[in-house]
């Protein structure tokens, strides 16, 4: 079953929350696709093409740094490798997988911005290969449990990366630290 982003419009505070993350402004932000336990953004949604004219394929973003240091910890294990594997072997992982590839490129259609450049294309490899953990977890993190196999595999492996402080920590006007 395809499904339809349920994400939120970003606040003034979530734009500062995503530019400390990312130290730089942030580029084209759509939606809050995800929020971290600690409350702030983790992934968001950005469109097809940029203000700039630029296609981006990347629909779903992961912003918060413990979170891609995480991810990349797990990508430099060797995971990706045995997913590829398993992937060229498994017609069932195979069917999940491309269902995942579907619900992307779908999520991101809802959009209705024409982008013929990114037609056909998702993330992080699908739905032949696993190239990438970040596209994988963030698409995860936002559509839900049980929509990307793979991303959701990886996700389970993460350590708590916002328990030690949240993801970002704002001043607001009088100064005070605001989660």
């Amino acid at each position: 079953m395809l499904r339809v982003s349920e994400a939120e419009l970003p606040t003034p505070h979530d734009l500062a929350v995503i530019r400390e993350q990312l130290g730089r402004p942030p580029r084209d932000v759509h939606a809050v696709a995800h929020r971290c336990p600690c409350g702030e953004v983790d992934v968001v949604e950005t469109p097809p093409r940029l203000s700039d004219g630029s296609p981006f394929p990347t629909f779903y973003y992961a912003t918060c740094p413990r979170l891609t240091g995480a991810i990349s910890t797990l990508e430099s294990s060797g995971l990706m490798a045995e997913m590829n594997e398993r992937l060229a072997e498994d017609l069932t992982l195979q069917g999940h997988y491309y269902s995942a590839h579907l619900d992307y490129m779908a999520a991101r259609a809802a959009l209705n911005m024409d982008v013929p450049e990114v037609v056909g294309i998702s993330a992080g490899g699908m739905p032949e290969r696993v190239k990438c953990l970040h596209s994988l977890i963030a698409h995860s993190l936002a559509a839900g449990e049980g929509v990307n196999i793979l991303g959701d595999e990886a996700l389970a492996q993460l350590p708590m990366w916002w328990s030690d402080q949240p993801c970002a920590q704002i001043l607001n006007e009088s100064g005070d630290s605001n989660n």
